[in-house]
């Protein structure tokens, strides 16, 4: 089924709901800070997984203490889309469990 790119307004609801979560371009992003290099590491494994469970990927950067991401839809175009929520959603819901902040 195709996933059809969201509207501003949609965007803007969805990241109000996402508290660090912002639009940068055509992406969603984040940013976390996390209390060492190996956590970070566990982090951005962990993402890899979820990922793969939802056939979703990110732009995934590891920092020394630090997780980024950003999302659109490739299929979409390069919008982002409802697919790219649902994986910010699952990113917050890891996130605590490694400390990220």
């Amino acid at each position: 089924m195709p996933v059809e790119p969201l509207s501003q307004k949609e965007i803007e609801d969805r990241l109000a709901e996402l508290p660090g979560w912002s639009l940068e371009g055509d992406r969603i992003a984040r940013s976390y800070r996390l209390g060492s290099h190996f956590a970070a590491t566990a982090m951005v494994v962990h993402i890899a997984q979820v990922q793969e469970e939802l056939d979703h990927h990110s732009d995934l950067t590891l920092g020394y203490h630090t997780v980024s991401l950003t999302v659109n839809t490739h299929s979409a175009g390069g919008a982002v889309t409802e697919l790219d929520f649902r994986l910010a959603r699952r990113i917050e819901d890891l996130a605590p469990g490694h400390g990220a902040h």
